[in-house]
């Protein structure tokens, strides 16, 4: 199993989309990239602690690999937005990967540079950010699986 974490907008509709992904065997949300200490979902909206909302996945790299994962990452958010999606803003909701290995950083320099290659969001330009995954703050319970504890599919990202 590998770790891999992103942060793409609110958390909720993220989880989902990549619970999704076939070889993916667990998902949890919630902050990273921050300078507080057990930040908690009040701390992060405050737009002072630095965390992203992210989502922490397990893959089998046998079943699915990293590059399909860096495809439905930016698949699923806009990441020419700078600190939103949607109707979401605030530094909290960033586009970033969080990388676990050199490997992953890699790979995902090469994803950015192929998308920009190619146009994809011509003429604006990609702000994801590529960091070093640093400490994994789970979200409270009640943030994990929320929409699926809800009955919905899907939210706005």
């Amino acid at each position: 199993m590998e770790k891999a974490t992103f942060g793409a907008g609110c958390f909720w509709g993220v989880e989902v989309a990549f619970a999704n992904i076939p070889g993916v065997t667990a998902t949890a949300v919630g902050y990273e990239g921050g300078k507080t200490q057990g930040p908690t979902y009040k701390d992060v909206c405050t737009d002072a602690t630095g965390h992203a909302e992210v989502v922490e996945l397990d893959f089998d790299p046998d079943r699915v690999s990293y590059r399909t994962i860096l495809d439905n990452f930016f698949a699923l958010h806009d990441p020419t937005q700078l600190n939103r999606q949607g109707p979401d803003w605030g530094t909290q909701y960033r586009s970033a990967i969080f990388y676990h290995s050199a490997e992953q950083k890699a790979a995902a320099e090469v994803k950015i540079a192929e998308l920009t290659a190619e146009g994809k969001f011509t003429p604006r330009k990609m702000v994801t950010r590529i960091e070093p995954a640093q400490t994994f703050w789970r979200a409270e319970e009640y943030h994990q699986r929320y929409l699926e504890k809800r009955g919905l599919a899907s939210c706005h990202i």
